[in-house]
């Protein structure tokens, strides 16, 4: 207790009487000196020196004064854990930790609960997925579905906000679904008193811990499940884990045995969709001798719900040739047996040549060969000396029918543009930059091939072509006339290793007997370097030991730019039929990469809500136009439809997106899942007028469980590092009395001064006497006088 001793001031009389008080001091140490010694008789003067001190104290009117909360002027908050983890029964303890919670904040038996109260204005609340009042913690049920830790001591911070706030006495085992590390600002907190309840962990469990999905948009590349499996109390009994499809057909199971007392041991499906788009799974765990009968903590953790998406097209590449070659007709066999994607081709046959001069009449612009038929305009003079393409594939007669895309609503409906054996100056200044803002603002990718015109030889150097590409094209000239190319073999980077798309083998050893199965190669464009930040995947090893890049990528805005710099590819199909089924593998792989992240006109993404314990996820449709300007007036309307769900109905609902006031042609609106369970939203955007201006489709899981029991060990240094940082300190429950007893004394925002007399206090009386008597009796037995 933070006390003081201080005196009152004395009256004359009272100087005075403590002036005499110590003249008697004087002369009983001049007597004790003159009859016995001090080395005798100090035991006497000791006491009776005490006696007279205490006396002449008392004349002086002491007093203990202190600061102390005052009684009922702050506010401290109570919070108590309502989160199903609560309702775990450790092993080491006989009742859950919601019964000794409950038992704790009993009135009836919570001395500590009174005393805190004759000091505070305490305040009751429960917390899982919210914060909310409580008239009495009897109405704790335990069955909250989720434990919103960081935002509720935040909330409580904002109610209290401009009151005086004392503290927070937190009542829970700290596993918080929406803290996975402490915030930086905590300097507005009161004392956190965080109070641990639950011990060492279940007897008996098995969880699904975290798990994790790789997926690509790969033919044959299947979707990889990874999930941690802990136990508690299992330790080597058999588990049955089981993958099963929407419809509840097993996919795949696997059988191994239980990792030790509180490990965790790891489990790898590998699965591929039937289908493009949205897939949806669930992934089960259980003991084999439990499945019918279980005794385990809780079955809540067993089960986790899985949603892929592996793109759904069509998507639209642009193929754009300077001749006929071999590279096209293996490309457009590849990309035959892809489904979702689909490839236009604009085949130069002729080159573009000088436009004859006839001499015709005064003022006449035309050929005077066609004089009289038509018009012959200086506009449709100039188009005499075009090049002729040849368009394949195309969606209708008029697509491509003036060559390259001139304008953005033309060029926009592609995602993916390959340049293959053609020059820069193909390409006007406008459609040169407009081809680079297709990769950094429609997101579109880029390829170029390898050729005699192409990179550097196409002179794309210092071109807007040449700037996005991920490689330096100045210079690389000179580099390839020093350096014949000869016989080149193709080998992976380091990177290239990493990357799915880029092997066509499961195994590296496969992989390797495939790349050295894999032709020469005699054409090659060199350029000088690659540029920071892209990435070689693939390197060309010639004749004499050295390597120059053959695949190199990079990011470019929000696209993806690359560069093959082998010209014949095709000797790779020529070889044999397993060679061809190879590369036409290789070349679908490559351009599902390029297209793989291309958002369309309208895009829909569901992101959950930062801090939500609830599961709150905000879906936002991003609408353009054909030019791919941002659409301010569009209607968008989201369906959502829960396609697994666990003994609940299933969900339909359809929701009206909003526009932001924030960011143009952006619409939306948020959605709160009632139970666990994999949901589908569909987004259909309209125009103004009536047309439709695209679809999206995205997938999530709301799977609260998974986070509640991701720990069934209480997460005792999470709530010490909230205790420290607050100025708090963790209690045990048989110590709440004490503190509470002790509470009123520390810094409180409201303090008060108090004061006790100590002359009031009969213990300072009695004490003097008896130093004087027990000083009487010391010389009567010693004989003095």
């Amino acid at each position: 207790m933070n006390a003081a001793l201080t005196f009152s001031s004395p009256e004359p009389w009272v100087l005075a009487a403590a002036g005499g008080l110590l003249l008697c001091a004087l002369l009983a140490l001049r007597g004790y000196m003159k009859n016995s010694g001090l080395r005798r008789g100090w035991p006497g003067l000791v006491l009776k020196l005490a006696g007279l001190v205490l006396l002449c104290l008392c004349a002086l009117e002491p007093q203990w004064t202190g600061q102390r909360a005052r009684p009922g002027a702050n506010v401290f908050a109570i919070l108590a854990d309502n989160s199903q983890s609560m309702s775990l029964t450790d092993a080491d303890a006989k009742e859950s930790r919601g019964a000794q919670l409950r038992a704790t904040l009993d009135p009836s038996s919570a001395q500590w609960l009174a005393a805190l109260g004759d000091s505070f204005d305490v305040r009751r609340y429960g917390f899982d997925a919210r914060l909310h009042s409580l008239e009495d913690f009897g109405a704790l049920a335990f069955d909250g579905r989720a434990s919103a830790l960081g935002s509720t001591i935040k909330a409580l911070e904002g109610r209290f906000r401009g009151r005086p706030f004392a503290g927070v006495l937190l009542f829970t085992d700290g596993n918080a679904t929406d803290l996975t590390n402490l915030s930086a600002d905590l300097a507005s907190l009161p004392p956190v008193y965080p109070v641990v309840v639950g011990g060492s962990g279940p007897a008996l469990d098995l969880a699904l811990g975290k798990v994790s999905v790789a997926q690509s948009a790969f033919e044959d590349a299947p979707v990889t499940v990874d999930a941690a499996l802990t136990a508690f109390g299992c330790a080597g009994e058999p588990v049955i884990v089981r993958l099963t499809d929407r419809a509840g057909k097993v996919v795949q199971e696997q059988q191994l045995n239980a990792p030790a007392h509180g490990q965790s041991g790891g489990v790898r499906f590998q699965v591929k969709p039937e289908g493009a788009g949205l897939s949806f799974y669930r992934l089960e765990a259980l003991l084999e001798k439990a499945a019918h009968d279980s005794k385990e903590a809780t079955l809540a953790n067993n089960t986790r719900l899985i949603v892929t998406d592996r793109g759904q097209g069509p998507y639209r590449i642009l193929y754009v040739s300077g001749r006929p070659n071999w590279e096209y007709k293996f490309l457009q066999r590849a990309v035959m047996a892809d489904p979702e994607v689909q490839m236009t081709g604009l085949v130069r046959v002729a080159r573009r040549e000088p436009k004859f001069d006839f001499r015709g009449r005064a003022g006449e612009t035309g050929n005077p060969i066609f004089r009289g038929f038509g018009d012959q305009s200086r506009e449709a003079a100039g188009s005499y000396d075009q090049p002729v393409l040849i368009r394949l594939n195309t969606h209708d007669e008029v697509e491509l029918r003036a060559g390259f895309p001139a304008t953005a609503e033309d060029l926009y409906k592609w995602h993916a543009v390959i340049i293959d054996d053609l020059e820069a100056a193909f390409f006007t200044t406008a459609q040169a930059t407009l081809l680079q803002k297709f990769v950094s603002e429609r997101g579109g990718g880029v390829l170029m091939l390898g050729g005699m015109e192409s990179f550097a030889e196409g002179a794309y150097a210092r071109t807007p072509i040449g700037d996005m590409l991920p490689v330096y094209l100045s210079g690389a000239t000179e580099a390839a006339a020093a350096n014949a190319p000869g016989l080149l073999h193709y080998e992976l980077d380091r990177e290239g290793w990493l990357q799915p798309w880029a092997r066509l083998r499961s195994s590296e050893d496969g992989e390797k007997e495939r790349l050295a199965a894999m032709p020469a190669f005699e054409v090659m464009n060199r350029v000088r370097d690659v540029k920071p930040g892209a990435s070689i995947i693939a390197r060309a090893l010639d004749e004499k030991g050295q390597s120059a890049p053959a695949l190199v990528v990079q990011r470019f805005g929000l696209g993806r730019t690359a560069a093959l710099t082998i010209g014949d590819v095709w000797r790779w199909g020529m070889r044999s039929p397993e060679a061809r089924a190879d590369m036409e593998r290789a070349w679908r792989q490559l351009l599902r990469w390029m297209v793989a992240d291309v958002p369309g006109r309208v895009s829909l993404t569901a992101e959950p809500v930062p801090g939500d314990a609830a599961g709150t996820v905000k879906l936002q449709a991003r609408v353009r136009d054909a030019g791919w300007q941002p659409v301010d007036n569009a209607a968008v309307t989201i369906e959502i439809e829960s396609v697994i769900a666990d003994r609940t109905p299933p969900v339909t609902l359809k929701l009206t997106a909003q526009p932001s006031p924030d960011e143009a042609g952006l619409c939306e609106t948020t959605f709160v899942p009632r139970t666990a369970a994999a949901f589908r939203a569909r987004a259909v955007a309209v125009n103004t007028s009536g047309a439709e201006e695209g679809r999206s489709e995205v997938g999530w899981t709301s799977d609260p469980a998974a986070a509640e029991f991701a720990s069934l060990v209480p997460n005792r240094a999470t709530l010490e590092e909230l205790a420290r940082r607050t100025g708090g300190r963790v209690l045990k429950l048989d110590e709440l009395d004490a503190w509470a007893r002790s509470l009123p004394s520390e810094k409180a925002p409201v303090m008060e001064t108090w004061s006790q007399p100590l002359w009031h206090t009969p213990w300072i009386f009695l004490l003097a006497i008896a130093c004087l008597c027990g000083e009487w009796a010391w010389r009567r037995t010693h004989g003095m006088p």
